[in-house]
């Protein structure tokens, strides 16, 4: 069978679409295979093979060399095989080119389809390992349409999905815009690869701030964590090993110019840079920047920060809609409770108060107490001894008196035997979330904190923690 332009057009093939020429012979042998098999019967053994110097797919059906046939299809008389090979002998497989096939219009359709079936499979398999090995990386592509919302970008050789839940609020596209987005995720499906773009994600804005600042993509500064809250607000942090080198100010720029680019390509959305400190605490700190902290009291338990500030600074710690604190959560990766100072130190007052009402305690006694996170008469009466001697430097005996005062005074009725739960001293709460970006992984065998009901035990739970913070107070 000869093909004049067969081999000029597996050139083509492989130069156009970055096929592999041998690939795109294999399909056509393997589409001529199949029309061999169906044509001549599927019990013969064939082969097909693409003759290069002379343009050629050359079809071989191979025989059994016997001394009597019973089946032509699949058997040779000895004497017609040793005509055509003298060395063959009876048990030998001899193969017979097919010299004119006569293939009609319907078998070369079939190859057709085989062949064109082979070469998108190809190009799906190249699409997708080129594209795979992107993931992480910014790309950029042209609008073309709307698909329920999402909107299909041409990256050139594909294209690719930004799924509305991806976009940015307030930000619309229309067919021809330019648009910059994280290619977050490559999946082969039965319609080939399906390129998957984010412009929501904490990545998006890294990869930005990399492309901004030379500093990070030469490594020099290193990008620890981030945070967003698309649209609105975000927060990265950044440390670097040379000292001769600012990491925030080399992040903002000569007159914020660095940090702008990333601002508008965000539409608008305020990014606090804040630097990266080993230190929780300290980090902690800087996180919920522009707040001042009085004082943070870390609990590794259940991996949550107890943050005190004072009242003018809460607007500041919180944020609007809370998203200081929230950003600060997903930046740090531990659940933040900011405490008002002013509610604790009220609380702590009343809890001194609530104590001083038996005889044999003093106003020093309760603070003592109190600092120890027993806050009230009933949580005396169900202290052990022990302890109590232990926080009082008392003898057992003195203890179990005290405990017996206070069990006593339960019964009274004109003694107020525990505080009012109701009385909030947490001001806002915030729980790490995925959706930001660590660079740091979180300390094996540490998890994330699992809610609390919304009783009373939750603010028992922070006073206890911030036990020491409390000697610190001054009551009035």
């Amino acid at each position: 069978m000869n093909f004049s332009e067969l081999g000029r057009v597996i050139e083509q093939l492989g130069k156009d679409r970055g096929i592999k020429k041998e690939f795109i012979v294999g399909a056509i042998e393997q589409a001529f295979l199949v029309t061999a098999r169906k044509k001549f019967g599927i019990q013969g053994e064939y082969e097909a093979r693409y003759n290069e110097n002379d343009g050629e797919v050359e079809i071989f059906q191979y025989k059994n060399v016997v001394e009597k046939v019973r089946d032509g299809i699949v058997e040779i008389d000895f004497d017609s095989a040793k005509k055509l090979d003298e060395d063959c002998e009876v048990g030998d497989q001899l193969g017979l080119k097919i010299e004119n096939p006569g293939f009609s219009r319907v078998d070369i359709q079939t190859a057709k389809q085989i062949i064109f079936q082979k070469v998108r499979d190809a190009e799906r398999d190249i699409l997708f390992a080129e594209f795979k090995h992107r993931e992480g990386d910014l790309v950029t592509g042209i609008a073309r349409r709307f698909e329920k919302g999402n909107v299909v970008i041409d990256l050139g050789k594909s294209d690719a999905i930004l799924p509305k839940k991806e976009i940015i609020f307030g930000e619309s596209f229309k067919p021809g815009d330019r648009i910059q987005a994280y290619l977050s995720d490559v999946i082969m499906t039965n319609r080939g690869p399906e390129i998957r773009l984010t412009r929501t994600s904490p990545m998006f804005l890294v990869k930005l701030f990399e492309v901004e600042v030379p500093e990070i993509a030469d490594g020099t500064i290193e990008v620890k964590a981030a945070a967003r809250e698309p649209g609105y607000r975000a927060k990265i942090a950044v440390m670097t090993t040379d000292r001769d080198i600012d990491p925030v100010g080399a992040c903002v720029g000569m007159k914020g110019s660095r940090v702008q680019n990333i601002v508008n390509e965000l539409q608008g959305e305020k990014i606090d840079i804040v630097r990266w400190n080993d230190d929780t605490e300290t980090f902690a700190r800087a996180a919920l920047a522009p707040a001042e902290i009085q004082s943070v009291s870390l609990n590794h338990g259940d991996h949550t920060l107890d943050v005190i500030v004072e009242d003018d600074q809460l607007s500041l710690a919180i944020g609007k809609r809370g998203q200081n604190v929230r950003l600060a959560a997903m930046l740090t990766g531990w659940k933040i409770n900011i405490i008002s100072k002013a509610k604790l130190q009220e609380r702590v007052k009343l809890a001194v108060e609530n104590l001083v009402q038996l005889s044999n305690i003093s106003e020093a006694t309760a603070q003592v107490l109190v600092q120890k996170g027993v806050m009230s008469i009933v949580d005396l009466s169900a202290s052990a001894p022990e302890d109590i001697s232990r926080y009082l430097g008392k003898s057992v005996d003195d203890a179990k008196v005290m405990i017996e005062t206070a069990a006593a005074a339960l019964e009274d009725e004109n003694i107020k035997s525990d505080l009012d739960e109701n009385a909030e001293i947490i001001s806002a709460s915030a729980v790490p979330n995925q959706s930001g970006f660590k660079r740091s992984e979180r300390a094996e065998g540490t998890s994330a904190p699992a809610k609390k009901d919304a009783g009373g035990d939750k603010f028992s739970e922070a006073e206890r923690r911030l036990r020491e913070e409390l000697a610190a107070f001054k009551l009035k």
